[in-house]
């Protein structure tokens, strides 16, 4: 039983005392004690290295006080999985070779097997469900299969996905074969996580906004459905957040895919949010992440509007609060503490 279960209590829309609190990219490099970690090891040995995973997914619950821990990873460790050959170098960007880009590409791609390729993973899972000794629920998470697909086509990160529109436009059956490759992969990762011990799990289609609304009902939504539908037939009451970044004008299409909650981007007003969705879903955020620049009393006051546009609770409503996308790694964890500490005192009273 968890000590503190209120964020599984808000995505599942129960009542709670007061609003439960965690941010994206919570373990990150605006920690001096993760930047400790990081100095003796690269990114991707990080997250392949169960021990030191668990310690950097610890650290913000030990120094931030947060509602609820994010096993450290990167969505990229999917493409890997698949046989891509993956390089994250910070001060160079990410690259993925061969990039997929033909028939004979996607037929390479492996379907793995993901206790074996991605058991790394599911090690670092089951050692900080055991180290965090159930004083708040563990998220695990993958990328979406847009997001993964873009990558995968790219080479990398883009500005206007060229090589993903393409294939997109002049070959739609082969991108829907790619991304329908990807999906069947995530939908079994998402599932071992579970087993592993995640409490929730977080679809992050970071590159939503690259597509039409249109193109996204299309490439994007029902794949993102696929993964929604496999983890609850296999575990109907473990909650599913799906993160559309910056979609934020097809919310219902969003909570159609059957989560139980949606991430809103910080450029949407929540009460909007609520007003269009009801209380269909769980709302997570959705505060500037640039905010945690400002003054203590400015930070406050935005968090104070965020819990004030989403309103009074009721019986059925639930609002995990969360930034709009990452903590920005320059960010004085003074800050965010602040954050956390406002949240939990202010929130009590819409409750």
């Amino acid at each position: 039983m968890l000590k503190n279960d209120l964020f599984i209590r808000a995505l599942k829309r129960q009542s709670c005392p007061r609003t439960p609190i965690w941010v994206m990219r919570q373990a990150g490099r605006y920690l001096p004690e993760y930047r400790a970690v990081r100095e003796k090891t690269d990114f991707l040995t990080l997250c392949k290295t169960p021990e030191l995973a668990c310690e950097v997914t610890i650290q913000p619950v030990d120094l931030m006080g947060v509602d609820a821990a994010i096993i450290f990873s990167d969505i990229l460790v999917v493409n890997e999985a698949m046989g891509m050959n993956v390089e994250i170098i910070e001060t160079k960007g990410i690259r993925l070779t061969p990039p997929i880009r033909s028939q004979a590409d996607i037929d390479k791609l492996i379907d793995p097997d993901v206790d074996e390729k991605l058991g790394y993973v599911l090690d670092a899972i089951r050692l900080t469900k055991r180290e965090l000794n159930d004083r708040v629920p563990l998220i695990g998470f993958s990328g979406a299969a847009w997001t993964l697909f873009t990558y995968a086509v790219e080479g990398g990160g883009s500005k206007n996905y060229a090589w993903a529109k393409k294939m997109m436009y002049r070959e739609p059956q082969m991108a829907h074969q790619l991304l329908q490759k990807i999906t069947t992969c995530i939908s079994a990762y998402l599932i071992k996580q579970v087993e592993a011990g995640a409490d929730a799990v977080q679809i992050f289609d970071s590159w939503a906004s690259a597509l039409s609304e249109d193109d996204y009902r299309e490439f994007a939504l029902p794949y993102i459905k696929q993964n929604v539908a496999a983890v609850k037939a296999a575990y109907p009451e473990i909650p599913v957040i799906v993160f559309s970044k910056d979609m934020n004008t097809i919310l219902s299409d969003i909570a159609d895919t059957g989560a139980d909650a949606v991430g809103l981007g910080w450029n949407i007003d929540i009460a909007k949010a609520r007003k269009e969705l009801g209380d269909r879903v769980c709302l997570q955020g959705n505060m500037d992440p640039t905010v945690l620049y400002g003054t203590p009393e400015k930070i406050k006051s935005e968090a104070a509007k965020v819990l004030k546009q989403f309103g009074q609770h009721n019986d059925h409503s639930g609002h995990v609060f969360n930034l709009g996308h990452g903590i920005l790694p320059d960010v004085d964890p003074a800050n965010l503490k602040c954050l956390v500490e406002f949240v939990k005192e202010e929130s009590a009273k819409y409750h």
